[in-house]
């Protein structure tokens, strides 16, 4: 949580410094010249595209104009949103730490990543109506990305929660109590372990190659 390449090149560097030689593959996620992959930023947000576009073909739902509400605006939120995006779905609901935001009509999601890189977080992002974090899980749509934090989905707002899909970005954004209630409503749920499966995949790779 809120690591970045940069980070993740200066882990490296300082395990180098105290065993006197570089050991690039300590960690993943570094930047390409420091011997990371190409797309593991994109890694795990592409992997929830994935599973969502057969997620959606399984159950018989069009991935065009699919309505999706993305908590989480980060390396995975925001790039599992523009590429969803790109397929034909419709973002509806994006959200951060700073707050949430709404658009019933869709979106730009392409605009929000360039205000976030500008100014650091969704605040008085003009893109939509603000609704709060809490609000974005139970809005009325086909697809719910929990791309945050763990244990955001409870026995206590599942029973609100009216999305079809709940596809997990995050690690472990879903209680154990709130499962079996998921469950009974009928929520195809994507659990984490395969949702956001792509980055660990990547990483995978990524020490492979620095290990050889």
């Amino acid at each position: 949580v809120n690591t970045n390449e940069r980070v993740m090149a200066w882990i490296m560097d300082t395990y180098s410094m105290h065993v006197r030689h570089t050991v690039t593959a300590v960690v993943t996620g570094k930047p390409v010249e420091m011997g990371g992959s190409l797309g593991r930023r994109e890694a795990t947000g592409r992997g929830c595209m994935i599973v969502t576009k057969e997620a959606l073909g399984h159950l018989g739902m069009p991935v065009n104009g699919a309505t999706i509400a993305v908590q989480g605006f980060g390396n995975v939120g925001s790039v599992a949103a523009q590429l969803l995006a790109r397929e034909g779905c419709r973002i509806v609901a994006i959200s951060d730490r700073s707050g949430a935001f709404y658009n019933r009509k869709g979106i730009d999601v392409a605009a929000a990543a360039a205000y976030v890189k500008q100014r650091k977080t969704l605040d008085d992002f003009g893109g939509g109506e603000p609704i709060s974090n809490d609000d974005l899980l139970t809005l009325d749509v086909d697809v719910l990305v929990p791309a945050a934090l763990e244990n955001v989905i409870t026995s206590r707002n599942a029973p609100k929660i009216r999305a079809k899909i709940i596809c997990e970005g995050a690690n472990g954004p879903t209680t154990a109590g709130a499962d079996s209630v998921l469950d009974e409503k009928g929520v195809f749920v994507i659990p984490d372990i395969l949702a956001n499966a792509g980055g660990v995949t990547v990483s995978y790779f990524e020490w492979v190659q620095d290990r050889g």
